[in-house]
């Protein structure tokens, strides 16, 4: 039986933990951009053309 309350123990502290670091992210601003990433794959072969374009 103790190792139930070991297990529980450490899952909430890595619980805490990772509700941590989400919060940090949130904060530094790491999804305030939701828009960009998904129109950004659209334009990535329009991008690699016009780098090939001016190399040649």
């Amino acid at each position: 039986m103790e190792v139930v309350y070991i297990t529980i123990g450490v899952s909430v502290i890595v619980a805490i933990f990772f509700l941590v670091i989400f919060i940090k992210a949130i904060k530094s601003g790491q999804y305030e951009d939701t828009y960009t990433p998904s129109v950004r794959m659209l334009f990535d072969d329009e991008l690699v053309n016009e780098n090939n374009k001016e190399h040649n």
